[in-house]
């Protein structure tokens, strides 16, 4: 961003920050009303827009619930989705029916997955299930969604961009003041490096300034291996298998980097096709897409692509094409540098206890 779009930029910044601030202050002073719910809500947020990594934290959350054998749903908005109100994902439901991340937590996980906009709504409408009312839900991007008061809240920052080093949009990337991490429980600093140093990860922490109830944690992401769209059995090991290959990889995400830098480690030669994040492709983008493979002459050659781009190509209008493509989906988990069971013994808990207990004796009551 060059210096004169920079100077017209910062009084928009000044602008936003004014009316979030002020309207987190009548949240804080109860002029605007936050509801809570008896059912466990642990939410899962960000300060900034896009690619901070909050759905591989989601499915982290949901792993580690479900093997304490707890009914979990998940709730969020269903970003572009194509329908309205309250919906339920069903067998059948597409990336149309209920957004691209929610897709994902129905199809890799048996757990109940609803989309509204209205959080308040969604809640009152799973409480009202009558065999399946789940007993813990993971509300995902909803930080600044203050209607709805989470009896947890846990913040991702980028380690890469973490938001005490961003602006406010549109200067920025920040949809509030950085001072709004203090509504945290939690923080999780996504995509570390793998070879941090405990120095580097003290020095992050104490910029932090975690308030005395917050706990700070370290993550970074481990990719699984490599398996066909069409036929997920088929799978390449990225160690002894992936260095044969050269690779192009396409993405709908905010931010590829991760997977591109992955994939030039470890592929013959890697090349990448950006695309702007939850993009809705067409088949001419997929014919684009392959002929361009095609161009590419000698050796062994796939596509990669993510899980998240794999939702919204198995669109009926776009899956019969896909699966002539010589396409494999890199999965992505996280993976904690340390206090990993630290980390999920605060979650297990908070699940544990009863609303009440949990506000009276973790500390929330400091929050604001």
């Amino acid at each position: 961003m060059n210096n004169g779009l920079k100077i017209l930029l910062w009084p928009f910044s000044v602008l936003f920050g004014l009316i979030t601030s002020i309207r987190n202050k009548l949240y804080d002073w109860n002029f605007l009303k936050e509801t809570k719910f008896e059912l466990h809500t642990i939410g899962v947020g960000n300060l900034s827009v896009g690619g901070a990594g909050k759905t591989p934290l989601v499915e982290y959350l949901i792993r580690l619930l479900q093997n304490e054998n707890y009914r979990i749903a998940t709730l969020s908005r269903g970003y572009k989705r194509k329908t309205k109100g309250f919906v339920i994902a069903s067998d059948t439901s597409t990336a149309a029916d209920i957004g691209d991340e929610p897709l994902i937590f129905k199809s890799k996980y048996n757990v109940t997955v609803a989309v509204d906009a209205s959080r308040v709504n969604g809640m009152k409408q799973l409480m009202a299930l009558q065999t399946e009312m789940p007993q813990v839900v993971l509300l995902d991007d909803v930080f600044q969604h203050r209607q709805i008061k989470c009896g947890l809240s846990i913040l991702v920052t980028d380690f890469n961009k973490l938001y005490f080093n961003d602006r406010l949009l549109p200067y920025g990337t920040l949809r509030e003041n950085p001072a709004g991490m203090n509504r945290a429980d939690i923080v999780v600093i996504s995509k570390t490096p793998e070879n941090i140093s405990a120095v580097e990860m003290r020095q992050v922490t104490k910029d932090i300034k975690p308030l005395a109830h917050q706990r700070v944690y370290y993550s970074f992401l481990k990719y699984g291996e490599l398996y066909s769209a069409s036929n997920p059995s088929d799978k390449l090991d990225t160690l002894n298998d992936l260095f044969r290959y050269t690779v192009v990889s396409f993405a709908g995400i905010a931010n590829a980097e991760p997977m591109t830098n992955y994939l030039k480690e470890y592929a013959a030669n890697a090349k990448h096709l950006p695309f702007a994040d939850h993009y809705e492709f067409t088949i001419k983008d997929l014919q684009d897409i392959e002929a361009y493979y095609q161009t590419l002459g000698g050796g062994s050659k796939i596509m990669v692509t993510t899980e998240k781009d794999l939702m919204r190509l198995k669109s009926p209008e776009l899956w019969d094409f896909v699966k002539g493509m010589n396409l494999y989906i890199l999965p992505v988990e996280i993976s904690f540098k340390d206090k990993e069971e630290e980390f999920n013994q605060l979650i297990l808990k908070y699940v544990r206890t009863n609303r009440i207990y949990h506000q009276k004796y973790s500390g929330q009551n400091q929050q604001l």
